[in-house]
């Protein structure tokens, strides 16, 4: 059933940017991997399905008891299909369970993520600017299934935002409009929060009127206040001494860029005990890893925070 919906959005999603004149070829279709898990499996099975690509597990319950309390509580992560009851388990699930066990696996998360080799320097997507913001579809489509955005560049390398289908996924069709007609970098500020600015309305506006779009052109003047948006982010980054180990706090730093979404970074010399905390605080999956001047170095994601304490688990059970 998610599936289909997933499909059904999907498929409405690019009839808006084909109207729009966006090719087709621009946005590739791609689903999330749903895979079931045994309710006697172990917590190991689990992280080893999440590592295998499984983005959610999806779990029969069988205990009269626990169908009984998950049903009273009118879970979210919990439905119902041909009378038997299910619940969810995502990867933030399992990573939240870890992080409320981390004393187990001591000394590990006290470690650098530059010192666990966790830093994925290669499998993440970025576009610069100035790029067509219709040249990041695929690679939107594609971090959708990895569950993390797409990174703003400028001409040095540094990281200035992001792209992500999750907020894309709140604007309604005439976004599609802007992501014919925008620069990437001019996407970003056009989607992040509150009203566009009105210059990148009027941009958008005189970019489609050059094409012929004139229904693209119509629905964006039928609509009042299109689409939420923000102006550029700017970093603001916490202390070694906030998440410091010494007193019995937390090690590490990170820092973040603007809201909403707000573009969660951290550095190398970061501990992976204060990243995984930064990433479960704002409900996000990743975290973006840069120098100390801003220059993009790679990604942390809860796929590499899983892997690393399961190797730990192995090696103490």
């Amino acid at each position: 059933m998610c599936m289909k919906i997933y499909e059904r959005e999907s498929e409405e999603s690019r009839e808006s940017l084909a109207g729009a004149g966006v090719p087709a070829s621009k946005f590739p279709r791609f689903l999330g991997l749903v895979r079931h898990l045994e309710p006697h499996a172990s917590l190991l099975e689990a992280m080893n399905l999440i590592l295998e690509g499984a983005q959610n597990l999806v779990i029969q319950l069988h205990n009269p008891f626990t169908r009984k309390k998950l049903m009273s509580k009118s879970t979210a992560n919990s439905t119902l299909h041909n009378n038997r009851e299910f619940c969810w388990l995502t990867q933030e699930d399992i990573v939240r369970y870890l992080l409320n066990s981390i004393g187990l696996f001591s000394p590990t998360p006290n470690h650098t993520i530059e010192s666990l080799n966790i830093i994925d320097t290669e499998s993440f997507f970025t576009v610069h600017y100035d790029d067509p913001a219709s040249s990041a579809l695929p690679m939107i489509s594609q971090s959708l299934v990895k569950q993390t955005s797409v990174a703003i560049l400028d001409a040095d390398g540094k990281l200035i935002g992001e792209i992500s289908p999750f907020t894309l996924n709140f604007c309604d069709e005439t976004v599609a409009a802007a992501i014919a007609t925008l620069s990437a970098g001019e996407l970003m500020a056009y989607i992040e929060c509150g009203d566009p600015p009105e210059d990148l309305i009027m941009s958008v506006k005189e970019r489609l009127e050059e094409r012929n779009l004139g229904p693209a052109l119509d629905l964006i003047e039928e609509e009042s206040g299109i689409l939420s948006s923000s102006s550029y982010s700017t970093y603001s980054s916490s202390s070694d001494e906030e998440f410091g180990m010494g007193s019995g706090k937390l090690a590490g730093n990170s820092a973040r860029v603007g809201r909403s979404p707000e573009t969660i970074v951290c550095y190398p010399w970061s501990s992976l005990v204060a990243v995984m905390i930064q990433a479960l605080s704002h409900r996000i999956s990743y975290a973006w890893v840069i120098e100390e001047d801003g220059t993009l170095v790679g990604i942390v994601t809860f796929a590499g925070m899983i892997k690393v304490l399961r190797e730990r688990l192995r090696s103490i059970v």
